[in-house]
């Protein structure tokens, strides 16, 4: 029982398998992008099984069906965390409706990635449909990003940081980073590395897609340099500026390794270095938008955890013994004198 309250019902819990869910879900972007450096991308030519036969890869199968492989069973480690988070959610003490809704939501989510993983190889990689595979990662780091964020602060009403033009432009920003995503994957569509030799590709330009990527880039650095003055003028909290400036590193970082990949056509370490980078600034972008504003706790709002089963020191929850309280009390009940 021990065991299951520190895994599931403790204070930290849900927060604990949200960051869980952010890593393995970029985790599976890099692995994903693998499977298509290594063109291993049908080395196991069935789905939902591997071969017609076999529900694994057979020997036979040789590196690229182990590759191909592994990255299916990496699927079962998402469903096994999303479910830990949704656990987490719903043992929670109080239980919070938020979290368990966000937690669900990315339950539900991880099986239809799974099926148009499936649609991929039916499809023999069409490009098309891989970009849409990859996209269907966005949408599940953004859930445990908000889980991971919202299972750190109460249900009560939001309250902006900064003014409403500084949140609008953080919401933008957001905007702007998934069309810059969404654009990367056409480009990967038109270029090589299609995950098998016989693959065709989306048939655009690749200079003309590279481009205009690069100009979606060089907007979203504009962006985000505002969005760093646009603070500093309004004297905005140091986390949300913090994050900003996070944000603007991982870009200046992913910029440096996508025009590298680019003039040293496309090496496959520098390839998978860009798409770890996509993923990563995909959560630096989410995270700006929830650094502009708090929440207040709810009047009527169930009392936190602590406030329940332990103390709170600064940013530490202490948890009470129950027996040494019971103990304090005893000592502090008054003796009564003997009748003379």
């Amino acid at each position: 029982m021990n065991l299951l309250q520190r895994w599931f019902s403790k204070p930290g819990a849900v927060r604990r398998w949200a960051l869980a869910s952010v890593i393995a879900n970029v985790g599976i972007i890099v692995t994903g992008g693998a499977v298509r450096l290594t063109e291993s991308g049908l080395g196991c030519p069935e789905w939902p099984k591997c071969t017609a036969d076999s529900l694994v890869a057979t020997p036979e199968m040789g590196i690229y069906g182990a590759i191909e492989f592994g990255n299916r069973v990496l699927t079962g480690v998402l469903i096994a965390v999303a479910l830990g988070a949704l656990a987490a959610a719903w043992l929670r003490v109080p239980r919070r409706a938020s979290l368990v809704r966000l937690a669900f939501g990315a339950c539900l989510y991880v099986p239809v990635q799974a099926v148009i993983g499936g649609i991929t190889v039916w499809t023999g990689l069409n490009p098309w449909v891989v970009g849409l595979h990859f996209l269907a990662s966005i949408p599940l780091v953004a859930l445990s990003v908000a889980l991971y964020v919202r299972s750190g602060e109460p249900d009560g009403e939001v309250v902006p940081l900064v003014p409403r033009a500084v949140v609008l432009l953080g919401r933008g920003l957001v905007g702007v980073a998934f069309a810059v995503i969404v654009l990367g994957v056409v480009v990967t569509g038109s270029g090589p590395h299609a995950g098998d030799a016989d693959t065709p590709r989306n048939g655009l330009d690749p200079a003309l897609m590279s481009q205009l990527h690069a100009d979606l880039v060089w907007l979203l650095l504009g962006m985000t340099v505002a969005l760093i003055a646009a603070l500093h003028a309004v004297k905005a909290p140091e986390a949300a500026i913090r994050t900003a400036y996070a944000l603007l590193a991982v870009e200046l970082l992913q910029g440096v390794i996508g025009y590298t990949q680019y003039y040293l056509d496309l090496p496959e370490l520098l390839v998978g270095l860009h798409m770890l980078g996509a993923g990563v600034l995909w959560v630096a972008a989410v995270a700006v938008p929830f650094s502009l504003r708090r929440r207040e706790p709810s009047a009527d709002a169930v009392p936190l955890h602590y406030e329940i089963h332990g103390e709170r020191e600064g940013d530490r929850i202490v948890e009470r013994d129950e027996s040494a309280e019971r103990e304090d009390a005893a000592e502090r009940e008054p003796v009564e004198e003997p009748a003379s």
